[in-house]
């Protein structure tokens, strides 16, 4: 590899993995905003906090890269052109294939990475995001005792916890049985946590009392206790199974659906493997675009500002051009084609820009024979 090519190469990977880096972060953040209510009202362990945002990187990382990767081309060329490296490099005998070829190399490592990502690891890591979801969703410890609140279980099921520990530990337990009218219960304690046996949870209660009363004759029977245990497995109504998301599936999963789903499911879920087979292919188009709008036609000492417009408005209108294809994908199967089309006919019109011969050339002063003449 020529000297010159690793130095733009180079350029070109450290603007990907920043402009990466920060739209990753600024998305990350965005939606670990909306998951904190499994840390302040449910109890869950910050470690297994970011475990469960993390699983969330390879759906951002598909998005992003290929922006990334378009961001950092129209950088690195656009700062090459106006320090007048190109000029340089293109007198000493570069031609348009030997410029191009960096970006070129990183939208095919790019490209290969998004394969990677849509095909095993999207589905695996949305999989395991929706288990864990689903398991904290329905865990007692984490989703229904909630401290400072009267917590309903059921009808005629209270119970009150005045503080909870990181570690699960409950204080100021009060639960009230309402079930029997006739003799509701009562239950204070101290201490106490929630356990899950074979048996289903159970909150056992410590240091505490059980209060019941006969509200027909108004006698109070107490009963004081060191441990007692309450079981809660009587009100778990959530299903054991739970329906998979469609970004759970792989692709073969995803060509092949279930016959028994709605017609129309089925289309979405068609349209959603061809969306991921085709959506790596837009890093290569992207970053052509870019090299086609600063490395084609003539060059302008005015600067390469309309241009850098144009290649952000083409890479846009890409965009909009796939989310709509893929809308009306899920209505009719025969847009399919159409999707492939958008990215292949970019890459296509861009190539043949960035492969023309450039007819900039630097501008030399005159000789001295034509000084002379004159």
């Amino acid at each position: 590899m020529h000297t010159l090519t690793r130095h733009i190469l180079g350029q070109l990977t450290g603007a990907t993995l920043s402009v990466t880096l920060a739209l990753t972060f600024a998305i990350w953040l965005m939606q670990s905003l909306r998951l904190l209510d499994y840390i302040v009202n449910r109890g869950l362990q910050a470690t297994t906090f970011l475990y469960f945002v993390a699983l969330l990187l390879p759906s951002f990382l598909s998005i992003v890269l290929p922006i990334a990767a378009f961001c950092a081309t129209l950088f690195v060329y656009y700062k090459l052109t106006a320090d007048r490296e190109l000029i340089v490099m293109r007198s000493a005998g570069f031609s348009q294939v030997d410029l191009a070829r960096p970006a070129m190399i990183l939208a095919t490592a790019i490209t290969i990475i998004g394969y990677a990502i849509s095909v095993y690891f999207l589905p695996i890591s949305h999989r395991e995001f929706r288990n864990l979801k689903y398991q904290l969703s329905n865990e007692y410890s984490a989703a229904i005792l909630q401290e400072g609140v009267f917590n309903t279980l059921t009808e005629g099921i209270t119970i009150f916890v005045r503080e909870r520990s990181l570690n699960g530990e409950l204080r100021g337990i009060l639960a009230h049985d309402n079930r029997d009218l006739d003799n509701p219960v009562t239950m204070m304690a101290e201490s106490g946590a929630l356990r899950r046996s074979d048996e289903g949870p159970h909150i056992v209660l410590e240091n505490g009392n059980r209060q019941v009363v006969d509200l027909k004759t108004g006698r109070l029977q107490m009963l004081y206790f060191d441990s007692y245990s309450f079981n809660l497995s009587q009100f778990e109504t959530a299903s054991k199974e739970r329906a998979k998301d469609r970004r759970e599936l792989t692709i073969p999963e995803l060509l092949s659906p279930d016959t028994k789903l709605p017609a129309r499911t089925q289309r979405t879920y068609i349209a959603e493997a061809h969306q991921r087979m085709v959506y790596p292919l837009y890093s290569i188009a992207f970053v052509l675009v870019a090299l086609a709008a600063l490395l084609s036609g003539e060059f302008s000492r005015r600067g390469q500002v309309q241009r850098v417009v144009v290649a952000i408005f083409c890479v846009a209108s890409l965009q909009v051009i796939l989310l709509t294809l893929n809308d009306y994908a899920k209505s009719s199967l025969s847009i399919v084609p159409a999707i492939y089309a958008t990215p292949l006919s970019a890459i296509a019109v861009s190539l043949i820009f960035v492969l023309r011969d450039s007819r900039r050339r630097a501008v030399s002063p005159p000789s001295s024979e034509a000084m002379a003449g004159s």
